[in-house]
Order: structure tokens, then sequence, then C-alpha cells
């Protein structure tokens, strides 16, 4: 039976730390991607075009189909549509084109994002962002440039450093102001940002832009008001939930793989108490007899060795709790850096209650199964059959 108490204690323990450890990643990365794109995408135009197909001299509908026109025209409108929405908590324009860096004799291809600073900051935290340099000096000069930090180390670009932005035979000369680092690889590598009037002359964009970023009041809700935006909107508008579909796919298969995983050491606890439980029904058949003529009846029986699997079960989940709260303590301690699709130095924990939900419940399942089914045997023992056999 201890065997067993041991068991469950890590049990729950360790399924509680392994759920906080995965969820912070997912957490954690779902923060990144929030505070870097924003919860929606407003894209592409929406138009619904009639497929027609000729029959002799007669023409016949084929039905609808939809065609994506690039951009967004008229952002001006489509912002203040978006508004109106009660869960839009900040809408910015983005005006976005592929161009060189060109710095200190080197070429370095890069993506150019043109924002308003002040509508960007209300859907982004590029506010907390920056590494080094200061956004005010970013807003006071229209030539200022801000740049990931991973392009500025391939770059050799320091704060204060001119740089040449170039494409298709435009190019303008301008001032890093600022080096900024989202801890996202792809984006701190290409992303330079600048106001939007300048990607304007840079890409030859004169109206339109290249998409709508939104920030909601609730971010789980996404999914949801997405396609009754687009309906009204006229526009493609893409979730952050679709936006990043791979990488928390991956999260919650890791989620799912540590629970089942973590999950056998309960079950093997709840056969070996399943075994034990059986020996004690074996030896102790004549104390059960005794019982039974006593005036205990087959439910009194059952309780009686439900109670003992319940006194473990209680106390291997009150021990497992307790480890798996100092576990995840000492664990989200421990020094990990992590570079790639979000930045951190250490490992990163969710502490939710119902990591500690699912784990006891979880260890209730199997301990209750395995104790139940030797007390069903022990209570369908006959008095007379165990004393007949005793005295033969």
């Amino acid at each position: 039976m201890l065997m067993s108490l041991s068991g469950i204690v890590f049990g729950v323990g360790l399924f509680i730390i392994t759920q906080a450890q995965t969820s912070g990643f997912e957490h954690f990365f779902t923060r990144t991607a929030l505070a870097t794109d924003g919860s929606l995408h407003v894209e592409d135009r929406i138009q619904d075009t009639v497929a027609p197909m000729s029959i002799g001299n007669a023409t016949v509908s084929l039905g609808k189909e939809r065609k994506y026109i690039p951009g967004v025209q008229f952002p001006g409108q489509i912002s203040d549509a978006l508004h109106q929405f009660e869960n839009v908590a900040g809408v910015a324009a983005v005006l976005r084109g592929s161009i060189e860096v060109d710095s200190n004799f080197r070429l370095q291809p890069a993506q150019i994002f043109g924002i308003n600073l002040d509508e960007f900051l209300a859907v982004s935290d590029l506010g907390r962002q920056i590494l080094k340099g200061k956004l005010d000096d970013f807003r006071d000069n229209p030539k200022g440039v801000i740049i990931g930090s991973r392009l500025a180390d391939r770059a050799n670009l320091a704060v204060g450093d001119p740089v040449v932005l170039s494409q298709a035979g435009r190019s303008d000369r301008y001032l890093v102001e600022a080096i900024f680092e989202t801890g996202v690889e792809q984006v701190d590598r290409e992303r330079v940002i600048v106001h939007l009037p300048e990607a304007r002359a840079i890409l030859g964009q004169p109206f339109g832009v290249t998409y709508l970023q939104a920030n909601l009041h609730d971010n789980d809700r996404a999914e949801a008001d997405a396609p009754q935006m687009q309906d009204v909107l006229g526009h493609s508008v893409e979730p952050w939930q679709e936006r990043e579909k791979i990488w928390l796919d991956v999260f919650r298969a890791l989620r799912a793989s540590s629970a089942l995983t973590v999950s056998t050491i309960i079950l093997i606890s709840g056969l070996g108490m399943f075994n034990t439980l059986a020996m004690i029904v074996l030896e102790k058949t004549k104390e059960i007899a005794i019982l039974r003529s006593m005036g205990y009846t087959r439910r009194d029986i059952t309780q009686v060795f439900l109670l003992q699997g319940a006194l473990v079960l209680a106390v291997g989940c009150v021990l497992g709790c307790a480890l798996g709260a100092g576990g995840t303590w000492l664990v989200e301690n421990i020094p990990l850096r992590i570079r790639g699709i979000f930045t951190t130095d250490h490992f990163v924990v969710y502490w939710s209650p119902w990591h500690y939900v699912w784990a006891v419940a979880a260890a209730t399942v199997v301990v209750l199964i395995a104790s139940w089914i030797p007390a069903r045997r022990a209570a369908r023992l006959e008095p007379g059959e165990i004393i007949r056999g005793a005295s033969a």
C-alpha cells in the first residue's frame, strides 16, 4: 500500500509539473505572437464573381467564385468599421514590402513596415520591445527607422548609424533611431519599421495599405469574431489562431503527450493498489465472514475496502499537489536560454488550478476502479461457504 501511495504522490506531482511547463511555453508563445502581430489581420478585399460558361448561343452561370484583391484600398473606412465591433481594442494600418538594407557596404534583404507609431503601439508591444534607442527619437524624425536586433547584428548597425533603404530603383537615406527584439527569429532578422509616408515613397504606393492589424479585448474570441467581421468588411480576416495554427498544434500535442506519459505512473500505482487489496481479500476471508455473520451487509463490506482506497487517494493527492507546486516553482527558476519562436532565459511555467484538478481527477478514477473491483469481490463472499471451507 505504501508503494501505491508513493506512486500516486509522484504521479500527481509530475502531472502538475509537466502540464505547468508545457502550458507555460504555449502561453508565452501566444503572448509573444499577440504582442508582435496582434489578434487579427484584415487583408485582401473579397470580390464575388460569377463564372459563366457558353453553351451555343446561351451563357450559363456556374455559380459564384471568390476573388481576392491584394491589400486594403481604403484603410480609414475599414478601420472605422472595425472600431464598431465591441471586442476591438485598437487598429493600425501597416504597409509592408520587400526591400534591401545597405549599410557599411553590406546588402541585406529585409521587410519594410510602414506604420503610424501611436496606432501601432496600441496593437503591439513595440514600446516594451525596444532594446536600444528611444521611440521618441523615432517619432520626432521622419527619416528615422527601427530595426530588428538580428538584422542589426547582420548589417553591423547601431543606434545613430545611417542606412540606405532601397526597392526597385527607389532608395533613400535614413537614421537608425532604435533597435527592437520580439524574440521571434524571423521578425528580428528581417523587419525594418519606418513611418508610413516613407514606406509609401520607397514602395511607390501612394494609397492603400497591405493590412490592418487589430487587437481585441478578448483574444480568445478572435476565431469567432473573424467570420462576422469578414462578412461586414468585405475583406479577409485572419485570426491569430489560424496564423499560428502549426505551433499551437505542436504545443497541444506536447501537452497531451506529456499528460499520457505521466499518467502511466498513476495507472501503475492503481494496479499496485488493486493487487494489494486483492491479497487482503484473500487473506481476510474469515474476518469478512465474521463481519457478515454479525450483520454487516455487502454494501458495508464494499465501503470498508473503498475507504482504504479513499484514504490512500486523499493522502496521495494532498502530498502530490504539494510536490507539484514545489516542483513547478523549482522548474520556473531553472536557467534555460531559448531563441527562435520566442526569447527566454529560464523555464516558463503557467500556474493554473486546472492542472491540479485534472491530476486529482486522473488519480481518483484509477484508484476508485482499483479499489472497487476487490471490494466487490469481498462483498460477494458468503459466510456459510467460507466457514464450511475452513472446517473442511
